[in-house]
């Protein structure tokens, strides 16, 4: 039996605003831009892909999941993902890690990498 993940699901208030800024942070496409259930893929037919789709509660805690990304240049890739609306958090993190917490615009926690280890 083979077991392929399809997507990530994102609990949102609203869908296609979050999904949007995704796909602009990522450059990725939109599969499918419904209100309740907004899609995105890295290509139209390449898994996995982020689903948003629509929750009635907020967020209140510390993700128990999140994402991390390693682009080539941490510092410019932190500056860019602000200026699109990203924000600093803090989730205990210590003033030394070598990489940078980040919220989207509802609090999810995600984690920008620096330089792979030996890289």
């Amino acid at each position: 039996m083979g077991l392929e993940w399809e997507q990530l699901v994102i609990d949102a208030a609203d869908p296609v605003a979050l999904g949007s800024w995704w796909r602009e942070a990522l450059g990725w496409v939109v599969v499918n831009d419904s209100p309740e259930e907004y899609e995105i893929r890295p290509e139209l037919d390449r898994l996995p892909g982020l689903l948003f789709g629509t929750t009635p509660e907020g967020k209140t805690v510390k993700n128990r999941l999140h994402l991390d990304f390693r682009p080539d240049d941490r510092d410019a890739e932190v500056e860019r993902l602000l200026a699109l609306g990203a924000r600093h958090t803090d989730i205990g993190q210590r003033r030394d890690e070598p990489w940078v917490v980040l919220a989207d615009p509802e609090g999810n926690e995600f984690c920008v990498l620096g330089e792979r280890p030996g890289g």
